[in-house]
């Protein structure tokens, strides 16, 4: 890539976006498409829909989210469509603060990043397309020019809504540079920047007594009173507060709760008029999404104060809660993982899950259904089957406590122990093991957690050792059975041959004396319990696959070992147990012979081939499988 055509192609893109004209030629433009007079809650919506939204049994999947936010799909449904899209459609909803509520580290703040970005982003699309008043120090909405005793018969021309009136600036400039002359007035197009403070502000409190409502609405300029005569001209003032340079988009404030209640009541007016007071003008007109983010504490606290009743009522507040599936929170460890400048060590596999392992059970609550223990239920929520246990079970507990998921250990403990342990010696490779021990360690120098919480939280090591040690022996048997495909497909062939035998009422034929013989009933047990088929389920499990095979068969194609993912885990299982004493031995060995060697070099080379290990940590796996073995 040539670096410096990038830049130029950059700065072209950016002329190219640039537009310039006066308020009639704003208005042709509006005649062809309607689309930049939407709200800021539009333009929000919008931003998210544009990046595709999939329907994933009866659920709504927003892509935007996907790529930085895990595990909160839930949460992430909730919010798009009770908040953002009702907002978007002018319910009374857009006039109510959204207020994230969450434990820390959950992804508020992230969420509310990713939206900023991605309005920026989307700003300098055709249908993101933002204009405002040329000057205006509000990035005023070019469509408030127009007289509201006009605004009924233009809005049903044009296809738009009108809300809103020119702020202070924008009124003394009509009638002293324009003469009143609205047609003449300079329009821009402008382009959302937090940097730049173009339709995204961000208010941070600090101490209550340094803070000043400036910060919010504005103030005046005393360098200028002398000049302009008077603190009500608005030359006199500063238009440049977080409230004043968010119009337009959206406004972040961070940490609401723990800011003074002099700050929040400014928001009352904003939330349900449209308008907030600043200095000594009339009230002043602003079209942006506030949105807030807290932890649950502080909520709690914040309610329970009779005072805040008021602000209360214009909230909408969304949970979210940490993410409680496996996989998404392995992706939550792997993000942060990949931006530091540690790429250099190796992280084997499973090591992540590991850790994730153990916090989703931090997280969890344990469930009122009879026979469900925590790790079953942590398997239904991460997509897998659990025998005995439907798709209404797992929606049944999703709905049990309306709380699961706001507490438990947070990511960014996780990844300040996967931290410490990647930094310590010279480390090159860092596995399950060291990520467990890393976690337990750091329990100790945890400020927040009671010793009844320590306790429970080195069961929880111990129960992620144990799912990591069912992994690391299924990786090891794969390897060494994939040493032993000829044996797996020869077993395979056995076993459909006695199901089909079973299912028909029929008998098979031995290949060498020819003799018709009953189907083998212990063949078949001895494969259909490795995956937990009862005796009861065998028969439709059995016709089940010979439905399987019927329907390849249809379609011209054959049956393979790999077309079926429970049959060919329970071959595999089969044939590891049969060949658990060779796995043992050669593991185990402390000087392997020849044909030893050879197998274990085999088993590490499909280990780093196929799965993913270094040499590194398959020959730790190896060494660690024989020992479990050994027990």
């Amino acid at each position: 890539m040539d670096i410096f055509e990038r830049i130029a192609s950059y700065r072209a893109e950016n002329d190219r976006l640039a537009w310039s004209g006066t308020f009639k030629q704003y208005i042709e433009l509006l005649r062809k498409d309607p689309s930049p007079a939407k709200t800021a809650h539009s333009r929000v919506y919008d931003m998210i829909k544009s990046h595709g939204v999939e329907d994933i049994n009866g659920r709504k999947r927003y892509k935007f989210f996907e790529q930085e936010i895990f595990g909160l799909d839930r949460a992430v449904e909730k919010l798009v469509e009770e908040y953002f899209h009702s907002a978007a459609r002018r319910l009374d909803v857009r006039k109510r603060i959204l207020l994230l509520m969450g434990p820390v580290s959950g992804g508020k703040s992230t969420l509310v990043t990713l939206l900023k970005r991605g309005l920026e982003q989307y700003s300098r699309t055709d249908a993101g397309a933002v204009y405002a008043i040329e000057g205006c120090p509000m990035h005023e909405d070019p469509l408030h020019l127009i007289p509201l005793e006009l605004r009924p018969e233009i809005e049903k021309e044009l296809g738009v809504r009108i809300e809103g009136n020119l702020c202070p600036s924008c009124q003394m400039r009509l009638r002293n540079e324009y003469a009143g002359d609205i047609e003449q007035v300079k329009v821009t197009r402008v382009i959302l920047s937090e940097e730049e403070r173009v339709g995204i502000g961000t208010f941070s409190p600090s101490d209550p007594k340094s803070q000043d409502i400036a910060d919010l609405t504005g103030s005046i300029d005393f360098s200028t009173i002398t000049e302009f005569g008077s603190e009500s001209d608005p030359r006199a003032y500063r238009f440049d507060g977080e409230l004043n340079k968010a119009n337009r988009g959206l406004m972040e404030f961070q940490e609401m709760l723990k800011c003074d209640e002099k700050f929040l009541w400014n928001l009352l007016s904003l939330t349900q008029e449209g308008n907030f007071k600043a200095g000594r003008f009339a009230l002043i007109s602003a079209d942006e999404m506030i949105i807030a983010h807290t932890n649950e504490t502080e909520y709690k606290s914040f309610i329970s104060n009779k005072k805040n009743e008021a602000l209360q009522s214009r909230m909408i507040v969304m949970p979210v809660p940490y993410n409680l599936r496996v996989s998404e929170e392995e992706k939550i460890y792997a993000k942060l993982i990949a931006q530091s400048d540690m790429n250099h060590v190796h992280i084997a596999p499973h090591a992540l899950r590991a850790a994730a392992i153990f916090s989703i059970l931090t997280r969890l609550k344990e469930s009122k259904k009879q026979g469900m223990d925590l790790i079953k239920k942590l398997r239904m929520y991460d997509g897998e089957e659990v025998e005995g246990y439907k798709e209404a079970d797992l929606k049944e507990m999703q709905t049990e406590y309306l709380d699961e998921g706001m507490s438990g250990i947070d990511p960014r403990y996780v990844i300040n122990r996967i931290s410490s342990a990647l930094i310590k010696g010279d480390l090159q490779c860092m596995n399950a093991l060291d990520v467990l021990r890393a976690i337990k360690d750091g329990l100790d120098q945890h400020p927040s957690i009671t010793k009844e919480e320590r306790e429970r939280y080195l069961n929880f090591i111990s129960i992620a050792r144990k799912e990591y040690d069912i992994l690391a022996k299924s990786e090891v048997q794969k390897a060494f059975v994939y040493s032993f495909e000829e044996s797996a497909k020869t077993l395979f062939e056995n076993y459909l041959d006695n199901i089909e035998a079973f299912c028909n009422w029929s008998k098979i034929r031995d290949p060498l004396t020819d003799e018709e013989m009953e189907p083998d009933e212990r063949l078949m047990r001895s494969i259909e319990e490795q995956i937990g088929i009862s005796e009861n389920a065998k028969k439709a499990f059995r016709e089940e696959i010979l439905i399987r095979i019927s329907a390849y068969s249809r379609k011209g194609k054959k049956f393979e070992y790999n077309n079926h993912d429970r049959l060919r885990e329970a071959i595999e299982k089969k044939l590891f147990t049969d060949l658990k004493d060779i796995v043992k031995i050669t593991t185990s060995s402390k000087t392997p012979d020849e044909s030893q060697l050879k197998r274990i070099n085999e088993v590490c080379a499909r280990l780093i081939d196929g799965h993913q290990y270094c040499p590194i940590c398959a020959n730790e796996l190896l060494k660690y499988v024989g020992s479990l073995l050994n027990r």
